[in-house]
């Protein structure tokens, strides 16, 4: 990397890199997207409690269907759960009902703001029936049927024309 204050493309790339969470040249982010059932979160540690990731280590790895290992990050954990059995949201309420102490910075929280609701909107969606697509074809066919326009020949078949 260019010591002058200059932007060069490297520079540029560490910078993406720092701001998506990505760990010491490895290319997994803080919070990765999982659009399905199954996710995967690193809960990260305030750094002036690094004991504090063994004891949350421990007590994590006692819960059913949650798989714990060492995060990306120094002061993180990764954790892989189902959505059907635990939420980002209620794996770290638990931790700081315990006196666990979450790291606070602006990003984090508002990463966590982010996943909360993306989180809860997906458990809400799978409680929703699935709207089924070809019932729902056939009501606007039938009201655009009814609706007036230029599609339409009003005249009784027996009155009309033949060319």
């Amino acid at each position: 990397m260019s010591h002058s204050g200059k932007m060069t493309p490297e520079k540029a790339r560490q910078l993406r890199d720092q701001e998506r969470g990505l760990a010491r040249g490895g290319n997994t982010p803080m919070f990765d997207p999982h659009p399905g059932e199954r996710k995967q979160r690193e809960i990260r540690f305030d750094h002036g409690r690094p004991e504090q990731m063994e004891q949350a280590r421990l007590l994590l790895s006692g819960l059913e269907r949650l798989e714990v290992e060492a995060g990306h990050h120094d002061n993180g954990l990764t954790v892989r759960y189902s959505i059907l059995d635990y939420t980002l949201q209620g794996l770290e309420t638990a931790l700081i009902r315990q006196d666990f102490h979450l790291d606070n910075s602006v990003v984090h929280q508002l990463a966590r703001a982010v996943i909360y609701f993306c989180e809860e909107t997906q458990l809400r969606n799978m409680q929703q029936p699935e709207r089924l697509l070809k019932q729902s074809h056939e009501v606007y066919s039938k009201a655009w049927d009814k609706h007036p326009h230029g599609d339409h020949d009003d005249t009784p078949p027996d009155l009309r024309e033949e060319k």
